[in-house]
């Protein structure tokens, strides 16, 4: 990886997808403060259409596990929780701002569990039907309400080295050429 002198961009280069976690417990200020960052992405017209819903029930966890074939983890996952959207409350009621808002919370998430020494794993539920039904049954969503990724989480049981993906071929500068 290229050198990176700043230590803000270093840490967001260092989250990765942890899927083994120790079994120990989240505190709820810790889950407090994962869902206060998630709640202060952008969201389209500040419409906030966002919904969560924490799971520590292993019954549950391992039923949401159990529905998402790259969810293994959740199974022996502390802590999960399930990013929704609320298709009365987004911009337009446009499932496309939804995704982009629900997204962006995400996001959020997932980079402050890295900085609070939390190891997490997004896991995509929507487009996918199928998925979309299961976990809207296991959580009883109301049918406006649509779980659009799942996040396993607790104290990281591996560690992975820092990366980037960037590829320069990926950049276009004022125009597509």
């Amino acid at each position: 990886m290229t050198s990176i002198p700043d230590d803000r961009i270093r840490l967001l280069l260092g989250r990765r997808s942890i899927r083994v976690y120790r079994p120990e417990p989240i505190p709820e200020e810790t889950v407090a403060a994962l869902l206060a960052a998630a709640m202060s992405a952008p969201s389209a017209a500040a419409k906030d259409p966002w919904r969560f819903v924490v799971v520590r029930e292993p019954e549950r966890l391992a039923a949401l596990a159990e529905a998402l074939p790259n969810g293994g983890m959740l199974a022996a996952a502390p802590l999960g929780i399930v990013v929704c959207g609320d298709l009365e409350a987004a911009h337009g009621r446009e499932l496309s701002y939804l995704l982009q808002d629900c997204a962006a919370a995400t996001e959020n998430l997932l980079l402050a569990a890295h900085a609070l020494g939390l190891g997490a794993c997004w896991l995509g539920i929507h487009p996918r039907a199928d998925r979309v039904r299961r976990v809207g049954e296991l959580l009883a969503l109301p049918p406006q309400v649509l779980p659009v990724a799942g996040i396993a989480l607790g104290p990281p049981a591996e560690t992975k080295e820092a990366r980037t993906r960037f590829n320069p071929a990926f950049v276009h500068r004022e125009q597509w050429r």
